[in-house]
C-alpha cells in the first residue's frame, strides 16, 4: 500500500509495453490490511515484458519474484489494478504483500542482513513515548518493509511500518512517507494492540498484520498462511535485534 517524487521511491513510475489485463479482486475488512485473491491471465505474471527495478524497490531476489500488481488509471478515470502491464499507459509496480508475509519464502530469516543503525533515533524515541522495546519497533519495520521508507503496497498500506492511510489518520499521521511521522504513529498502534492483547507479542503482531477484529474472531492468531508467517518472521527479527549489533 502515489505521486512521490524521489529517487528511492518503491513503487517507480514505470512506462513500458503492456499486455491484456487481469483484474486482481479485493477483500476488505475495516481495520485490517486487505487479504487478495488474484485472478491471472493466460500468459502468466511475467508475460514476455521486461522490467527494470531500482534498488530500493527490490530488496532481495525473491522480492522480485513476489506478485508484481500494475496500477493504473483507465481512460474513464477510474483506478484499475492487474497482473499485467497495461498496453500505453502509465502505471506504477506495487510488491503484492508485505515483506515478510511471503508463506513459502526462502529467504533465511534466521542470516538475512539487519538494520541496527537505521532511524535509531527516531526508533528510540518512539519507544521511549509508547513504552515499547525498539528493537519489536525495528524487527516490525523490517518485517512489514524491509525498511523502505516509500514503500507501497497494493493495499495502500504505507512506508517503513506500512500504514494503512485510515489507520494513518486516526493515529495524527500527515505524511506516512516522513520516517518520523510514520514509525511514531506505527509504534502508536503496535503499543495500542499490545494493551488490547495484554500484552501478547504475538497477538499485537497479528493484530498490527491482520487487524484486532480477526485476532478477537478467532481467539488467537488468524488462520490465515500470511499472518501465521508474519508474526514467525517478526519473532525471528525481534530475537536477533534484542542481540548487540
Amino acid at each position: 500500500m502515489h505521486a512521490i517524487c524521489c529517487g528511492g521511491i518503491v513503487s517507480s513510475l514505470l512506462w513500458l509495453a503492456g499486455v491484456t489485463h487481469s483484474y486482481a479482486q479485493v477483500t476488505i475488512e475495516r481495520d485490517a490490511k486487505p487479504h487478495y485473491k488474484a485472478s491471472y491471465s493466460k500468459e502468466g505474471i511475467l508475460g514476455k515484458s521486461s522490467t527494470a527495478h531500482p534498488a530500493s524497490f527490490s530488496p532481495s531476489k525473491e522480492a522480485e519474484n513476489q506478485l508484481k500488481v500494475y496500477q493504473y488509471r483507465q481512460e474513464n478515470g477510474v483506478m484499475a489494478f492487474s497482473d499485467h502491464a497495461p498496453g500505453s499507459a502509465q502505471y506504477q509496480v506495487l510488491l503484492y504483500d508485505c515483506y515478510a508475509c511471503q508463506p513459502d519464502s526462502s529467504l533465511d530469516w534466521k542470516k538475512i542482513p539487519l538494520f541496527y543503525r537505521d532511524y535509531d533515533e527516531l526508533i528510540n524515541q518512539a519507544a521511549n513515548t509508547h513504552n515499547l522495546d525498539p528493537a519489536l519497533i525495528r524487527a516490525v519495520i523490517h518485517a512489514e518493509s524491509a525498511f523502505k521508507v516509500f514503500a507501497l503496497s497494493r493495499s495502500g498500506a504505507m512506508g517503513l511500518m506500512q500504514l494503512m492511510p485510515e489507520t494513518a489518520k486516526e493515529l495524527g499521521v500527515k505524511n506516512a512517507f516522513k520516517p518520523e511521522q510514520n514509525i511514531d504513529g506505527g509504534a502508536k498502534y503496535l503499543a495500542q494492540m499490545l494493551r488490547r492483547f495484554d500484552g501478547d507479542i504475538d497477538l499485537a503482531c497479528a493484530a498490527y498484520n491482520a487487524g484486532p477484529m480477526n485476532v478477537t474472531h478467532y481467539k488467537g492468531i488468524p488462520p490465515y498462511p500470511e499472518t501465521q508467517a508474519y508474526v514467525k518472521r517478526v519473532k525471528i527479527l525481534l530475537e536477533r535485534y534484542r542481540k548487540p549489533g
